[in-house]
């Protein structure tokens, strides 16, 4: 058994770990095909979903991040979730979601940096990415260079505590935000 994680985009994050938390796999991928301005052809998003239905296995417990719903590109985002999902659905393996807001929690990432009084927003992609990376580090000791690998790999952690919860079985991943996080996912079904 095997708990994924998947960071759908133009550049997809997967990571598969095992019962103890260790990586299996670790992958980025996009598709390949003819590239269209600010979007994702079909031949791209073809390419991208028939990669991801290459890594899934049986048995395989998948956690993917839902849509974020103030992107800028929600059309070509959607399409490549559905496409993925479709993939997911093809091998016969169920799946949950968890919304972006979600994962960056379950790192204790807020959207804000610097001591209360003094606070400012992060800004950009890169703070946010930069700020989950640092907390993917300090709270699992995990590092990768793609961004996209990291939330995965997030995500994945959300998935083993996720089946450890269904199980009735103690998490690995115990702060008060990671068990809401688990929460808002099992209340959800």
């Amino acid at each position: 058994m095997r708990f994924i994680g998947i960071d759908p985009a133009t550049t997809t994050g997967f990571v598969a770990l095992d019962i103890e938390g260790n990586v299996l796999v670790e992958k980025s991928f996009r598709g390949k095909g003819k590239s269209i301005p600010g979007g994702i052809s079909p031949e791209q998003r073809m390419s991208l979903e028939n990669q991801l239905f290459q890594l899934l296995q049986p048995g395989d417990m998948i956690v993917k991040e839902g849509v974020a719903h103030r992107t800028p590109k929600l059309i070509t985002t959607s399409k490549i979730h559905g496409g993925l999902e479709g993939m997911v659905t093809r091998k016969n393996l169920p799946f949950d979601e968890v919304a972006p807001d979600a994962v960056k929690k379950f790192v204790a990432v807020t959207g804000w940096k610097g001591q209360k009084g003094s606070k400012q927003r992060l800004k950009g992609t890169k703070e946010k990415k930069e700020a989950m990376a640092a907390a993917a580090l300090k709270h699992f000791d995990y590092s990768n260079p793609s961004n996209d690998i990291v939330d995965a790999y997030i995500i994945a952690r959300i998935s083993l505590n996720l089946y450890l919860a269904r199980e009735f079985k103690p998490m690995i991943d115990t702060f008060p935000y990671q068990i809401e996080v688990i929460e808002s996912i099992l209340n959800k079904a």
